[in-house]
């Protein structure tokens, strides 16, 4: 909370006697002007600090200048800060907002919402001397509003989708035209003030604690679509052509006809469709959105997609957004425009345009892709050919998944789950070294925290839900952050909520067992989406009614990692105590979960036939069973049949338990499953092959972790790279090549077999040691700086030496 600003601006709203509230409970829309002016010849600047409930798009002089607030919760309610002035002019000059007040559980869930609309902008116009010429504040004189009529704006009833709150339904009618330019005469009645920012005497807590943004305002540019799929008006038919110049058509629809066009936009994208028109009032116009080409569902209700991107004998599938047309942009004026308020997300869409009593010419239509704006820094290349387009949509995944939180799907939720994020954050950054988007996960994910110690799975929401072994991902994230950083007081931060979380655990230690016992019946205890586990939403069934095997190797993990933590940050007592936790949990799940018969581990006590690779994994990642058996246990994990699989969304615990096992070179064959995506023509990863949901789901861009840290090999050897080890995976590969980013820089790595020799090149910022580890096992250590160049046999092991630049 910015808790020592001295805020002058105040929050305002439209009069109630202005407002009709509302629509079905679900949107309330106002928009926002205030007319300031400018003296020829004055050099000035105007920088602008903005909120609002529930979000806003600002704009000068008619020009979109941001989007936000930044997602937050109850207790943190972000601003923004702009500056704008880049857009000023002299004369006349407007600041206009549209603010979006979702009401109860209406509206997108993930976008917090008090019990009522507002609205703040503080900033005063300055000469460049720092002189105030004037002051904007919302709360002074100046500032009008036009509260946009509930049948003009309001959402459909959710269907497709489960978070995002509905399609749109838009009345042009409703909306004054022209209403963000200085030109406009407007006429508004005064917006009123509603609330002071906070309580400058007592203490009082305002509705809106606010704080400065944490991240960067989010990438938005336009783009155009790739092709018209199919299509058709009145005689005219269209079949696999490429969209105009500038997303233009120039199609008239005449009176009482109908246009549909099916279009693509060339990838899975994010953003904003911009449909223009002119004339046609009365007409209709939807979009609707879709990730694929679908056939009809299969007799058990399964999805049958096949192909993405093949229409034969499918059709498209999703919610939709409907404009009615207002009819006032023909002659010499601008295009009417529509631009849904919400963010969307397609690779196809389906614009339908049914025209009234008057034609109506549909000029043309773009969209806005908007999203995190992650510098993607890294690079692969490698002597196989199938991997790169792994890496290239595994990279389209990642960015349609990252806006102002992470999300598990841009399309279905747009929800921040701790799972998810832990390797979405992972990813982001060996690919980028940008962790700003990381801290605020780990912050969001803090500030969910319940009195009984338990956080929510997925946060910011105004749904809670909890899912108990998500909570120890989010202790996984945090250490995951330290080993990448070395910010020992980031960690240090979050060691209260860490121990409330192991606190949850350790008070349902069963005393007989010595296991964390039966989670909660009203939680939902996932581990992995299965088909064995279809039927049990994807958890394992024998955790109803015993001891959750995964569950408890988990626990196990997170103590260590949380030891590790807190001996790193001076609370060495606590990290012993976490040890021995630790310690007793893995005696009591080898004593109690394995099966002598079986040499497996099971998901449940007594439960011999209660079987997965899941728990052999976690075992091995947690040392429960370690060295040559730990090979053993993977293997059999492997080739056991009728074992529960991994799916996507835990293959990344798999190759780190390959690894530990020292059979990483299994994984080169376990691509298949990304490699058969690419055969279906996908440009971003599946949620999981058992419901076959979603077509974009950032835990599949797997690529984007192990392609740098293992076939190029670059790992921190201590936290925050403060050593860097190098020990590429050769597998079947003749080379590889690329670029790993680091908190100190891109370390950049070549290696390459000819003749049985192994050669690697290793260019690494300054003089950060390296530690190298050749495919043979010999290791080579250099602590100077320069370009590194080393080769050895493949078949030898040569005593280690100092590696000379």
């Amino acid at each position: 909370m910015d808790e020592n600003r001295a805020w002058t601006a105040k929050w305002i709203w439209a009069e109630p006697s202005h407002n009709s509230g509302p629509a079905n409970g679900s949107m309330e829309t106002v928009l926002f002007r205030r007319s300031f002016g400018i003296p020829a010849n004055e050099g000035v600047k105007l920088k602008l600090l903005v909120s609002a409930d529930s979000r806003f798009r600002l704009y000068v002089n008619g020009q979109p200048v941001a989007y936000g607030p930044c997602k937050g919760d109850l207790n943190v309610h972000y601003y923004d800060e702009v500056d704008v002035t880049p857009h000023l002019r002299p004369g006349t000059n407007v600041l206009a907002a549209q603010v979006v007040h979702y009401s109860g559980d209406k509206g997108p869930a993930s976008v917090w919402r008090k019990e009522r609309g507002v609205f703040l902008l503080e900033g005063s116009l300055q000469g460049l001397d720092g002189r105030v010429i004037e002051r904007l504040d919302t709360g002074c004189e100046g500032w009008r509003c036009y509260p946009v009529r509930g049948e003009s704006a309001k959402l459909a009833p959710e269907t497709a989708t489960l978070f995002i709150g509905g399609g749109e339904i838009v009345d042009g009618a409703g909306w004054p035209r022209g209403w963000r330019d200085s030109a406009f005469a407007e006429g508004w009645p005064a917006a009123s003030v509603v609330a002071d920012t906070h309580d400058k005497m007592y203490g009082g807590l305002s509705s809106w604690l606010l704080t400065p943004r944490p991240i960067p305002f989010m990438k938005e540019e336009i783009r155009e679509f790739a092709t018209i799929v199919r299509g058709h008006c009145g005689d005219r038919i269209w079949l696999d052509e490429p969209m105009g110049p500038g997303g233009r058509l120039g199609i008239e629809v005449a009176a009482g006809s109908r246009l549909v066009l099916e279009l693509h936009a060339g990838e899975l994208v994010a953003g904003f469709p911009q449909l223009a028109v002119s004339g046609g009032a009365g007409a209709a116009a939807s979009i609707l959105y879709s990730e694929c080409y679908e056939y009809e569902p299969l007799p058990n209700g399964q999805r049958n997609k096949g192909v993405r991107d093949d229409p034969d004998g499918k059709s498209l599938h999703g919610f939709e957004d409907t404009y009615r047309i207002a009819g006032y942009g023909s002659g010499a004026g601008e295009p009417e425009k529509y631009e849904p308020f919400h963010r969307r997300a397609f690779r196809f869409v389906r614009l339908t345009v049914e025209a009234a009593e008057e034609p109506v010419m549909v000029e043309g239509i773009t969209y806005l892709r908007t999203g995190y704006p992650l510098d993607a820094k890294a690079s692969f290349a490698s002597s196989d050919p199938s991997l790169s387009p792994l890496w290239t949509i595994s990279l389209n995944t990642l960015r349609n998944c990252m806006h102002e939180t992470y999300e598990d799907t841009p399309y279905y939720e747009q929800m921040q789950y701790e799972m998810d994020s832990r390797l979405q954050a992972l990813f982001t950054y060996y690919i980028s070294g940008d962790d700003r988007l990381g801290r605020k996960a780990i912050y969001d994910f803090h500030s969910s925290l319940l009195p009984t110690g338990m956080l929510q799975s997925r946060y910011p929401s105004v749904n809670r839900q909890i899912i108990p072994g998500f909570a120890l991902f989010w202790i996984m994230m945090v250490h995951d952050h330290y080993w990448y950083s070395g910010d020992l007081a980031h960690a240090a931060r979050y060691r209260p909520t860490i121990d409330a979380v192991l606190a949850w655990f350790e008070a349902r230690v069963e005393p007989e067992s010595g296991l964390v016992g039966v989670m909660p019946e009203a939680y939902w205890s996932f581990v992995d989406w299965t088909e064995q586990w279809r039927r049990n939403a994807g958890a394992p069934p024998s955790g109803r009614t015993r001891p959750n095997t995964v569950y408890n190797l988990m626990a196990a993990d997170a103590l260590l990692k949380a030891a590790e933590l807190n001996e790193a940050t001076g609370r060495r007592d606590t990290g012993q105590e976490y040890r021995r936790r630790a310690a007793a949990l893995q005696q009591a799940i080898r004593q109690h979960c394995w099966s002598e018969e079986k040499g497996l581990f099971t998901d449940s006590p007594d439960s011999p036939d209660a079987l997965s690779q899941h728990a052999q994994i976690w075992a091995v990642l947690t040392d429960t069973v370690a060295g040559e058996k730990a090979r053993q246990l993977m293997l059999r994990a492997l080739e056991t049949q009728g074992l529960a699989k991994v799916s996507s969304a835990m293959a990344y615990y798999l190759f780190r338990a390959l690894a530990k096992t020292g059979m990483y070179d299994r994984t080169f064959a376990l691509w298949g499953d990304w490699k058969a995506q690419v055969d279906l023509h996908l440009t971003s990863w599946v949620e999981d092959p058992v419901s076959v949901r979603s077509d974009c789901h950032a835990w599949g861009a797997l690529p984007l972790h192990e392609f740098p840290a293992e076939l190029l090999g670059v790992q921190p050897l201590t936290p925050g790279f403060a050593t860097i080890s190098v020990a590429p995976r050769i597998g079947a590969l003749q080379a590889a090549a690329g670029a790993v980013i680091t908190p100190h820089g891109a370390v950049e790595i070549d290696w390459s077999i000819r003749e049985g020799r192994f050669r690697l090149r290793v260019k690494r910022p300054g003089t950060v040691p390296v530690q190298i580890t050749l495919p043979n096992g010999e290791l080579r250590y250099c602590t100077g700086e320069g370009l590194l160049e080393c080769e050895c046999e493949l078949t030898t092991i040569e005593p280690a030496e100092e590696l000379k630049p």
